[in-house]
């Protein structure tokens, strides 16, 4: 138990190093004499904490006490949780909520409510989290999702998803971004190579948060480095100045 806590401890240490370290680059790229107006949109995305991101179509935000009904409702489907291991009641899914709430004060990163403006206000979560347990890649940050079911097969999740990651890059100067889920969940693992993840059969897991042989407990791990990241980042900028 020490050591979980001592791990994550780490990540929240980190991570406020790593931003202590940004503010600096930030101090010099502001006052160098070119280009200044860019630059300091640079800045502003990299130094301070969000509190919203935007993509082409979706919103990524905090959460609001509206959210809770939808979420609940989402929690309680059977398809939706069907690679985890039991489907929230109301108060499992409130405390859940309230938890992911925190810890955008806690440690300035967590899971985003999703909102699909226009559409629907709340259609499930995505965002980065520190990893709660202890395993042979912990202390890690995690990126997730979880979207409510009429919302599947829209690319919703890769979209943010790939936003979230660029944060955990840029803004928080992440060194490592992982996922991980069972071999089954098939969707997920799409949209993780998607995101340009990779899996190394010898980082397969046991889950220590379920009971040993339990139906859910070996996981795949993919993982994505900031080198690769900037690589994946840099070839796919030429594309996108086309459009």
């Amino acid at each position: 138990a020490r050591r979980r806590i001592q791990g994550r401890r780490m990540v929240s240490l980190t991570i406020r190093s790593m931003a202590r370290s940004s503010r600096r680059r930030a101090a010099r790229m502001t006052a160098s004499p070119d280009g200044v107006s860019h630059k300091v949109q640079v800045v502003d995305r990299v130094v301070r904490d969000p509190r919203e991101i935007r993509t082409d179509r979706l919103l990524l935000r905090f959460w609001r006490d509206s959210d809770r009904e939808p979420f609940a409702a989402m929690n309680a489907d059977s398809r939706v949780m069907e690679h985890l291991p039991a489907v929230l009641s109301r108060e499992e899914s409130d405390s859940l909520a309230d938890r992911l709430e925190a810890s955008f004060v806690r440690e300035r990163l967590g899971l985003w409510a999703l909102e699909l403006p226009g559409v629907a206000p709340f259609i499930g979560y995505v965002g980065l989290a520190v990893a709660r347990f202890e395993a042979p890649f912990t202390p890690c940050v995690e990126v997730g999702w979880r979207l409510a079911r009429p919302f599947w097969g829209s690319g919703y999740a890769t979209e943010a998803a790939r936003e979230s990651v660029r944060d955990g890059f840029e803004r928080l100067v992440l060194n490592e971004i992982v996922a991980f889920t069972v071999p089954s969940n098939e969707r997920s693992i799409r949209v993780m190579e998607r995101l340009g993840m990779q899996r190394s059969p010898q980082d397969d897991f046991e889950h220590p948060g379920l009971a040993p042989g339990h139906r859910l407990s070996h996981h795949v791990l993919y993982r994505l480095d900031r080198p690769t990241w900037l690589r994946l980042r840099d070839s796919e900028a030429p594309s996108r100045s086309r459009l």
